[in-house]
């Protein structure tokens, strides 16, 4: 169990190789009082070892890493029975990793220089089961977004979603955790969850990320 359900701190991995900048998100995470940074990486390789060693709940993940890079990483987190959730960290210097990054499961991006508050928002998002995406980078997503999927009909593809989906999708694209949603719209966690995994299946996404991406590019189209 996780902080969010009472059962304690959200347990976090800080994948950087660059050791002042893992110090500081570290003071700035565990600053919250509800989060525990349990292992620092400089590599893909280190990261593997913490999530085997600890119980994760959120891995923060640097793309360009020497030897096993984040993306690497990303794939072999995959591949693990109980993977935490992980979220990309970033410049904006992205672009040539979003594909790969999607497709290997990423939850999130998120700028190293994020507000500390949003920073500490989106670990709390992510172990609820939300997907993050800083508003700064979602113009740069987009763009690759369009040659990732290759589908010029998403708008058709949203608005034939039901109603009650379309409510889904649109709290989803907002970074909402499923708690979360289940909250706004009156429904059992369980109960987002089905709506969740249909929205997904009927718009071809593969995670929530792209399901909040596509939302984005429709824009109103679901509103």
């Amino acid at each position: 169990m996780r902080a969010e359900d009472g059962g304690g701190p959200i347990r976090v991995v800080l994948a950087d190789d660059e050791a002042m900048l893992r110090r500081g998100l570290r003071v700035l995470l565990e600053g919250d009082g509800s989060i525990r940074v349990v292992a620092e990486a400089g590599n893909g390789d280190e990261l593997l070892a913490a999530v085997r060693a600890y119980r994760v709940d959120v891995a923060l993940i640097d793309v360009q890493m020497p030897g096993k890079d984040g993306l690497t990483a990303l794939r072999d987190l995959a591949t693990l029975a109980n993977p935490p959730a992980s979220a990309v960290l970033t410049t904006f210097d992205l672009d040539d990793y979003v594909a790969d990054a999607l497709r290997f499961g990423a939850q999130g991006f998120l700028l190293k220089d994020a507000e500390p508050a949003a920073l500490v928002r989106a670990v709390h998002d992510l172990a609820a089961g939300g997907a993050v995406l800083d508003p700064r980078i979602t113009a740069r997503l987009l763009p690759s977004f369009r040659s990732l999927s290759g589908n010029t009909h998403e708008t058709q593809l949203v608005q034939g979603l039901s109603g009650r989906e379309r409510q889904v999708l649109q709290l989803l694209a907002d970074g909402r955790s499923n708690a979360d949603i289940g909250v706004r719209l009156g429904l059992t966690e369980a109960t987002v969850k089905s709506y969740v995994s249909t929205v997904l299946s009927k718009l071809g996404a593969q995670n929530r990320v792209q399901a909040a991406l596509i939302a984005q590019r429709v824009a109103g189209g679901f509103r």
